[in-house]
Order: structure tokens, then C-alpha cells, then sequence
């Protein structure tokens, strides 16, 4: 399996490297975008018709979500643009296209879990230049697989794991967002979750092409996931201490873009498709040094 990678040193991007590098019947490409500028459709056109992947993984997004705000045409050239053209150069060559997608497509305001048929109405920028980018690749290329995730973190980029730990080490006290619910996801899980269904494809398996959620279990809010970061630090040592937590509102922690109050997705489409279960986030935190190297 010929695989092309895309943001392959963001977050998912060095999971999905690192793991698919393991195996010697995958010829792995990962490419980052000092090696290639996804919104340059030329430069897309030229490494994905030397290359010749049967599958192309997008992990590069702009995720800066405050700074989308004002950089809207970056934006919507990394989160529209880029993802249109790789898939467009997919379906030249017949190959599949595994696109990364979020929560924040929704408006979240829902009581409850949001699944793939809910209706769409992001709340900024960012939200709605990666669902012009989820519909810019499914109206490209036939074989597609736009899976949305939420609340990433990882060993690599920068996220909520890395930032508490960080604050924690410093820090005696500390307010934490508790009224914004939704899935901490590790990244490590999004990538097995990707390269399965990029196996179900090389291999030819009957596969519904189209949106998939797939986010972490139990859900939390942010003061809960933190609650448990500092729990799990403590027990391992990483630090010596557990900060006192306050528990504090959206409106007192403004933000220039607005962040869903309800981020929940339903993983059951994925996990009756593929069998996949969602990602066990309080798992991937038992090894959280990794986090602090």
C-alpha cells in the first residue's frame, strides 16, 4: 500500500508516520509543508502523480482556531484549497482520500451526542473553512472518507495534555472551562483509526464511502479532562504536586472565536462500519511523560 501523508509533522500526522513506517508493505510518503504546499495545486498535481499513492491521508489543517478569526484566507487556502486538490489529484489516479474534519463544522448547542446527518452550522471561521473542505473533497473524489475528530492531543504539536502539564509545574492554581463538553481524543487513536480503514480499502473490502465521527469516551468537559491529566501526573510523578482547580464559564474566559459548548460526537457509524471502537483517552494518559519530552 502506496500512502501519502500530509501534515506529517502535525499531531496525527507523526502517529500515522511513525506507525505505518512499522510495516514493510507500506510504501509511506509523509510530507509536511515545508516539502509540500498543499493550497499550490501544481505543486500537488507534480508529487502525487511521482509518487502514485493509492491512498492520501490529509492531516495538515490551519487549527489555529482565535487566529482563523483574522486569517481567513489562509484558512480557507489550507482548509478548503489544500484538501480540493489532493482530492481531485485522488481521483485522477483512482486512489482514496482520508481527510481529518472537526467538531466545530456544528454549532454546538445540541443536548446530546451529534451524528454525521445533524446539520451543519459552524460558528467561525475555522469551523467553516474545514466544512468547505470536507464538501471541496467529497465533491472531488469518489473514494472518500472525512472523518471528524475533536479535543486532539499527543507526544507531538502543542495541545490541552502539554499545555496543563506545563501551567501545572508552575503554577499553584489554576481556572479551568467547565461548561464545554465533548471527547479528549488521542491522536495516536485517530491514526490506527485511519490506517484500518486504509487497509479495508487496499484490500478491496466493501466500504461506505462518506463522514465518519470518531472522538474519545467517557465524555468530559475541560475541567474534567485537566482534573484527570493532574491525577495521572501526580500518580506517575511527573509532578510533585496537583494544583487547586476552579471550575469557571465560557463567558469568563473570552476567547475571539467561539468554542462549541457541546462538542459529543457518536462514534456508533464508525464502529458498526469497521468495527472501531472510540478512542480511551484515560488509557493514552498512563504513560504521560511522554507528554513532557
Amino acid at each position: 500500500m502506496r500512502v501519502l501523508i500530509t501534515g506529517g509533522r502535525g499531531q496525527v500526522g507523526c502517529c500515522l508516520t511513525e506507525q505505518l513506517s512499522t510495516n514493510k508493505n507500506h510504501v509511506v510518503l509523509s510530507v509536511d509543508k515545508d516539502e509540500l504546499d498543499i493550497t499550490n495545486q501544481d505543486a500537488v498535481n507534480t508529487i502525487v502523480k511521482e509518487f502514485l499513492p493509492a491512498i492520501i491521508i490529509n492531516a495538515a489543517a490551519h487549527t489555529a482556531v482565535d487566529k482563523a478569526e483574522e486569517e481567513v484566507e489562509l484558512s480557507y487556502a489550507i482548509n478548503r484549497d489544500g484538501p480540493k486538490f489532493l482530492a481531485e489529484a485522488a481521483q485522477e489516479l483512482g486512489a482514496a482520500i482520508l481527510h481529518i474534519s472537526t467538531d466545530y463544522v456544528f454549532e454546538g448547542n445540541k443536548s446530546d451526542e451529534y451524528f454525521e446527518t445533524d446539520i451543519t452550522n459552524p460558528q467561525g471561521v475555522y469551523g467553516a473553512s474545514k466544512l468547505a473542505g470536507e464538501e471541496a473533497a467529497a465533491l472531488a473524489c469518489e473514494k472518500h472518507i472525512i472523518l471528524r475528530t475533536a479535543w486532539v492531543f499527543g507526544e507531538h504539536g502543542n495541545n490541552f495534555v502539554k499545555t496543563m502539564l506545563r501551567l501545572g509545574a508552575t503554577h499553584d492554581e489554576l481556572s479551568i472551562v467547565g461548561d464545554q463538553f465533548g471527547g479528549p481524543t488521542y491522536a495516536g487513536d485517530i491514526a490506527k483509526v485511519l490506517i484500518e480503514i486504509a487497509n479495508c480499502i487496499s484490500k478491496d473490502e466493501i466500504v461506505e464511502y462518506g463522514v465518519y465521527h470518531y472522538s474519545g469516551l467517557p465524555h468530559a468537559s475541560w475541567y474534567q479532562f485537566a482534573d484527570v491529566i493532574f491525577d495521572s501526573a501526580v500518580t506517575q510523578g511527573v509532578l510533585t504536586k496537583k494544583p487547586c482547580l476552579t471550575n469557571i464559564t465560557t463567558s469568563q474566559y473570552p476567547t475571539p472565536a467561539k468554542r462549541p459548548s457541546n462538542s459529543r460526537m457518536s462514534t456508533q457509524k464508525i464502529s458498526d462500519a469497521f468495527t472501531l471502537e472510540a478512542s480511551d483517552w484515560k488509557a493514552a494518559l498512563t504513560n504521560i511523560k511522554a507528554f513532557t519530552e
